[in-house]
Formats: structure tokens, sequence, C-alpha cells
């Protein structure tokens, strides 16, 4: 899922040399924590792939190593750390073809938002049951976060909560980018978050807030647009959806009355 797009342009060098490389010398393997294996990794795509921001190193179950990048993307690499494969990687199972690389970057969303306090996002309970929880990654400007804001109180009719946390699609140091720190700054968060939405004025604040550090979170689990609505089991979901539709693929169809 936009996966080779991107992986186009950060690994064209590699592509272009057939994906053979010697690696670095591993001065810093101690230092990492790593393997010698994983260090030669981390020490082949620091020479060849700078800007490359490396995540997680794990071994895969066909003895390749999946290598996390940017975007929640990921790559593999042999273990003499000299051949590399853009890609997922898909297992065959009775109910077809399973996507492990998704599976994966599901866990590592799930792990790293149920490790995020609700203090810093701004959360729409339903008054009675909570019967599901969506957390979105929003900006105030953006035309389908509005439309998905506007149904708000429909989707905590059906028993479903929704937990905002900031990702300013211009990017930080951008108009947008300060609105939203002055959204997260106001006394009445969900408020102001609601008159934003809306088109209204957003008195400019400062605090310390968690608007950078949710946007670089959204980076690292694969947000590249908003709204971006991430579900309990770490599934993502892109773009704009219709309360009722949320609503049955939450709570299923019974959930919702004809």
């Amino acid at each position: 899922m936009r996966i080779i797009p991107v992986l186009k342009t950060v690994l064209s060098p590699l592509l272009l040399q057939v994906l053979l490389f010697v690696a670095a010398p591993l001065a810093s393997a101690e230092d990492q924590g790593d393997t010698a294996e994983i260090a030669a990794i981390r020490a082949l795509l620091a020479t060849t792939q700078p800007g490359m921001v490396v995540g997680d190193i794990v071994l895969s179950p066909v003895g390749l190593y999946e290598v996390g990048i940017q975007n929640g993307q990921s790559i593999y690499v042999s273990r003499d750390a000299k051949f590399l494969i853009p890609g997922d990687l898909y297992q065959s199972s009775d109910d077809g073809l399973v996507n492990l690389g998704e599976a994966r970057r599901n866990t590592i969303r799930r792990e790293r938002i149920a490790a995020l306090s609700e203090d810093d996002m701004i959360v729409f309970a339903p008054k009675g049951e909570r019967k599901a929880t969506i957390t979105v990654f929003t900006d105030v400007d953006c035309p389908y976060c509005r439309k998905l804001h506007a149904e708000i109180e429909a989707l905590n009719s059906y028993g479903i909560a929704v937990r905002y946390l900031a990702f300013p699609r211009t990017g930080l140091n951008t108009e947008i980018h300060h609105k939203m720190v002055s959204t997260w700054c106001a006394e009445d968060r969900k408020a102001m978050l609601t008159s934003a939405k809306r088109g209204g004025d957003v008195p400019e604040a400062d605090c310390d807030s968690p608007v950078e550090e949710q946007y670089q979170l959204g980076r690292e689990v694969g947000v590249t647009g908003t709204p971006a609505l991430v579900f309990d089991d770490g599934t993502i979901m892109p773009g704009y959806v219709e309360a009722p539709t949320l609503a049955k693929y939450l709570l299923g169809d019974d959930a919702v009355p004809e």
C-alpha cells in the first residue's frame, strides 16, 4: 500500500547498482546494541542512503532482515547486507495471501499509539458505553477532516469514541502547524478544534504541546495524509468514511438500524 512509488525514489541508487554492495566497517555495533549482521545493515544504509530513516530491524520468516524505514515502509535485506529488496513479504495461507509487512506495521502502530496518554489527545467520547475507539490523525484545515468531524455526534451515538492526534499536513513550522499548536494549547481543546474545523479563527496560543511529537509519530507509522483512521488492532484506513459505514465496520451490521 503506497510503498513502491516512495521506494523507487529512495532506493534508486541501489537499484541502479543491482543492489550489490560491500558493508562498511562495524565500528558502532556495540554502541547500537545490534548483532553483527544488523550492524552491517545499518552501516550499509548509512553509507549508501544517508537520508533514509532506519527503524527496527528484525529477522523475517524467510531468513531476510526486515528493515523499517520512513512512512511505515519496509525493505528486506540479506544476512550479508549485500542484497536489498523493496516491498512487502507475503505468506500463503488457506485464506489467501497474508501481507506480513502490513501485519507488522499494524503491530507497531497499535503499540506506539497504546503508549500515548489520552491527556495529550483531543477526545470526543460517547456519553454511554464506549464500544469502540478510533484514533484519527487530523488537520484543522483539511476538507475531509472537517467532513469526518461533522459526524462526531453520529459516531458517539453508536458508542464510538474519536481520539484526535495532530498531523499538520503541510509539515512543521507552517501556518497550519501553528494553528494546531494553538488548538492544542487552548483552554477548551474540544471547543477550539470544533470551531477551527468549522472555519473559525484560532487565537494564537503557545504551550508545551504534543503536536510535533504526534506529527513525527504519524510519519513513522505510515500516515501520509489526513484524515488517517487507526483502529484498535493497528489497522490504518486513510480518508473520510461515513459514520454508518464506520459503525458497521467496527461493530457489525446490527449496529446500524436499516
